[in-house]
């Protein structure tokens, strides 16, 4: 290595921590506060997303302990501690051996361990796909026991280290090496749980149910169960037709990335600032290149109404100004843009784990159906969910601080304040559709064992539509599964087989009483057997 790649590398390692510094920044200034739950929920899942953190936790601990217990030691009475059975009495010589071999037992079982991890996390990229390895690295079983063995090392050696000879005052810290051999018992027992956690940790079944229900708790996050009456009473503002006629201005990513995460009050906060409506024409998980236009700032005429609403200040109205140097500053405090894939409250990603299964499932390396078809599953039951539940809308308002303070009794009498300030893009669930069962069709064309779990799907999302715009999507989503069969199986049966649950499972979506029928699909020849057993039992 020579000067120039030294002085490259400690360039870097400033930047980064510049970089690591704004963002701090960024999250405790006064435009932002409005989002600090948000802000705060991302920083804690890049904590735990890391592998360092609970392990570091329990080191601290240990350390912290250590000097505590030994403290302890010297102000109990010696006598009562041999009273208890189970306590260390031994002189300095035996409690030296025993925090030497407690010490070097646990550092090799965390080698071990550690060893372990790295093995199951190999195996895990090639099998599920990169994508699942977060959710090996952030399983709090497997960082806790890490950390149980390494704060136990950490412990026993400053205990070590306060062992002093048998003629000193209070040279033995024996309930310090009490507590640590009941440490060393308890690791022995964490070891054992960790063999059998790693072994449900790697199937299948278990990978795929704690995506669904990643995806799940991300769904109940966007969709809400009921209606919001008051919501849509503010969707009649006038403004969302007329607003796109206003003079505009394209917004421009600030840099390269995916969109992990969209701080809607502080956007609200800033077009409210700048007096006009932001309309973002992307979605958390889109990769967005430098100076990509993602949005536009639609500003409001001067002689609209809403200019002259006063402020919390008296006799101050909103004045609408074009976006300066300040207004893209604060925009970049409003996106979070990573330049890889990470945690996020994003539905698609949620789901693409399952779909990513699903497909290496069906290479020809691994052609493993069976996985596919359990993935086919878990993604009906977390669509059906969101088909059941109100989806979000795209439309945010500013409401003013007088009117939020005003009673129950005034709201209902005088109509709601709410000014339009942001627009999102909001993904239908044709989209998502699309992104997962669709994905899952295209790679499974020649299975006939997938096709029919997806017609079945099908059916089992029927159960749960709520209008016929969601009919139709099933409807067409059956009609290419019917189209991936004709032209990809290699047998006539086989087509005649799909084809014919397919027919059947068009006839039942179509059906107005659909919801309160059960679909039993039965094929030709299983007809043909029955029949022929109802003639010979006649």
């Amino acid at each position: 290595m020579n000067k120039n790649d030294g002085d490259s590398i400690w360039t870097r390692t400033i930047n980064a921590a510049q970089n690591r510094l704004k963002q701090f920044t960024k999250l405790w200034s006064i435009q932002t506060l409005t989002d600090l739950p948000d802000r705060l929920n991302n920083l804690w899942q890049w904590l735990i997303g890391s592998y360092w953190f609970i392990p570091t936790a329990c080191v601290i601990v240990g350390i912290l302990l250590a000097p505590l217990l030994v403290a302890i030691d010297q102000h109990f009475d010696r006598e009562t501690v041999k009273e208890i059975s189970f306590a260390f009495t031994g002189d300095d010589e035996a409690a030296r051996a025993i925090m030497t071999a407690i010490a070097g037992a646990v550092l090799g079982v965390a080698g071990t361990t550690f060893s372990i991890t790295i093995a199951v996390l190999s195996m895990a990229s090639s099998q599920f796909g990169p994508r699942l390895l977060r959710n090996f690295l952030t399983d709090t079983p497997n960082q806790f026991v890490l950390g149980a063995f390494i704060g136990t090392f950490s412990y026993s050696l400053l205990v070590l280290k306060s062992i002093h000879k048998s003629d000193v005052a209070f040279g033995v810290p024996q309930l310090a090496v009490t507590f640590a051999i009941i440490m060393a018992i308890i690791c022995a027992l964490l070891l054992v749980y960790f063999v059998q956690h790693m072994v449900h940790a790697i199937q299948a079944s278990h990978v795929i149910q704690n995506a669904s229900n990643d995806a799940i708790a991300n769904i109940y996050y966007w969709y809400n169960d009921r209606c919001d009456i008051q919501h849509q009473r503010d969707a009649e503002h006038h403004d969302i037709e007329q607003f796109q006629n206003w003079p505009a201005m394209p917004i421009y990513s600030p840099n390269s990335g995916y969109l992990q995460q969209i701080y809607l009050e502080s956007l609200i906060a800033l077009s409210q600032d700048y007096g006009g409506v932001v309309q973002m024409h992307v979605n958390l998980g889109n990769y967005v290149t430098d100076k990509n236009v993602i949005g536009y700032f639609y500003q409001r005429p001067e002689s609209h109404p809403n200019n002259q609403q006063k402020t919390a200040t008296p006799h101050l109205a909103v004045i609408p100004r074009a976006p300066d140097g300040l207004f893209w500053q604060r925009l970049a405090g409003c996106l979070r843009l990573e330049q890889r894939l990470a945690h996020s409250n994003d539905i698609a990603y949620s789901l693409g784990q399952m779909t990513e299964i699903a497909v290496r499932a069906l290479s020809p390396g691994i052609n493993d159906p069976k996985t596919a078809v359990n993935c086919v599953q878990s993604l009906t039951s977390c669509l059906s969910i969101m088909m059941r539940r109100q989806p979000p809308s795209p439309y945010h308002f500013h409401i003013p601080q007088s009117e939020t303070n005003d009673s129950s009794e005034n709201t209902i009498k005088q109509k709601r304040l709410a000014i339009l300030a942001l627009v999102t893009h909001i993904p239908k669930i044709s989209d998502f559709i699309n992104v997962s069962l669709g994905e899952i069709r295209r790679y499974a064309a020649a299975d006939l064992m997938v096709l029919k779990a997806l017609c079945q799907a099908m059916v089992n999302l029927n159960y749960a539509r709520v209008n016929s715009a969601q009919q139709q999507t099933l409807l067409h989503e059956l009609h290419l599964i019917q189209r991936a069969g004709e032209e990809n199986l290699n047998y006539q049966e086989l087509v005649d087989d799909l084809v014919a649950m397919c027919e059947q499972a068009k006839q039942f979506i179509l059906d107005n009483d659909a919801q309160h029928k059960h679909f039993n699909y039965v094929s030709e020849f299983e007809a043909d057997i029955r029949q022929a057993l109802q003639t010979q039992s006649s």
